[in-house]
């Protein structure tokens, strides 16, 4: 695998996100996930940079909802997971779960 092969962190966590959604996540929902699973305060434009970046990279991909009056009129971007998302999350978890292997739980890895 190449450098540009593997997730970072905040990609996972983000994919992970919108496939907790089932493709009815945008970027504040998104936003929302992350906090109350994480307990980790994230800015929405931190959220909107890692969408726009997983999107070009193939990982994700939108579509345009309905105009919401409490949104101005404007309409949310929703995203969902490509199989190619899928596949990424999948080789990120069995690389980290072969480095944790045979490491028992509490153990400082150093």
């Amino acid at each position: 695998m190449t450098k540009g092969d593997y997730l970072g962190e905040f990609e996972q966590i983000v994919l992970l996100a919108v496939l907790r959604l089932e493709s009815e996540g945008y970027g504040v929902t998104i936003r929302a996930e992350i906090e109350g699973r994480t307990g980790r305060d994230v800015s929405v434009g931190a959220v909107y940079a890692t969408l726009d970046r997983l999107q070009t990279k193939g990982f994700l991909e939108s579509r345009e909802g309905r105009p919401a009056a409490r949104r101005g009129g404007r309409a949310p971007r929703h995203f969902s997971v490509t199989e190619a998302g899928r596949s990424a999350l999948d080789r990120s978890r069995r690389m980290l779960d072969s480095l944790w292997d045979g490491i028992a739980p509490g153990t400082d890895p150093a």
